[in-house]
């Protein structure tokens, strides 16, 4: 059994497909790409699925509460109608009407890679893609994770939470040119999820609502 764990990456993704120990890091230009890589049976993204069409997701709000101080990793996702902006100041003003808030540069930069997950899953969604996020993850592997991804201490410690799991030094080893540590490592954290979630094993938050076209609101691990 294959699974696949992506993160985000300057306008592109990081994919870490996992099999057994043996995980491989891709590149992949688009979620196009993402969703067509082989021989996968379930793809864990780090990325929104499932917008509001007015309020805050329930569980971001969650997923923000168990992970503590390192919850400010956990960008509130846009609302829906913020997919068709046409530019951050409308993005701004259509979330004000939407949700009383204006929109974070952080999650405006998010909204093309949103609004192509959110088209490339279709209708009715791919049940096999799970919107998880990495941080989660690292925290209910061990040894504890507590430091900073971009710290020295931070990579350290989520080495060595991967390490028991999978041969993320191998994988990094043979990365693709460029291709970001941290980045690499959250992919990494991502398919750990995917291949918990496959077997039955995920825990997830939410309140089991599903957005208007149909994708679950939720975030595992």
């Amino acid at each position: 059994m294959a699974v696949l764990g992506v993160d985000g990456w300057r306008g592109r993704w990081v994919g870490a497909r996992l099999e057994g120990r043996t995980v491989t890091l891709l590149a992949l230009d688009d979620v196009v790409a993402v969703l067509a890589v082989p021989g996968v049976e379930l793809v864990a993204i780090d990325m929104p699925i499932g917008p509001s069409d007015d309020g805050v997701r329930a569980c971001d709000v969650q997923a923000r509460r168990l992970l503590g101080r390192a919850g400010s990793s956990v960008f509130p996702a846009p609302v829906r109608p913020v997919l068709a902006a046409a530019d951050y100041a409308d993005a701004c003003r259509i979330s004000r009407e939407h949700s009383d808030k204006a929109l974070s540069v952080q999650a405006w930069n998010l909204v093309p890679a949103i609004r192509g997950l959110d088209d490339a899953v279709g209708d009715p969604p791919d049940e096999r893609v799970h919107e998880v996020h990495p941080e989660l993850a690292f925290r209910a592997l061990g040894p504890p994770v507590t430091d900073p991804k971009a710290t020295a201490r931070g990579l350290a410690q989520r080495l060595a939470a991967l390490r028991p799991v999978m041969d993320v030094d191998d994988a990094l080893l043979a990365a693709p040119a460029r291709v970001p540590a941290i980045d690499a490592l959250d992919a990494c954290a991502a398919a750990w999820s995917a291949a918990r979630l496959a077997r039955g094993e995920g825990n997830c938050v939410g309140d089991g609502v599903r957005d208007s076209r149909g994708r679950p609101m939720r975030i595992c691990w």
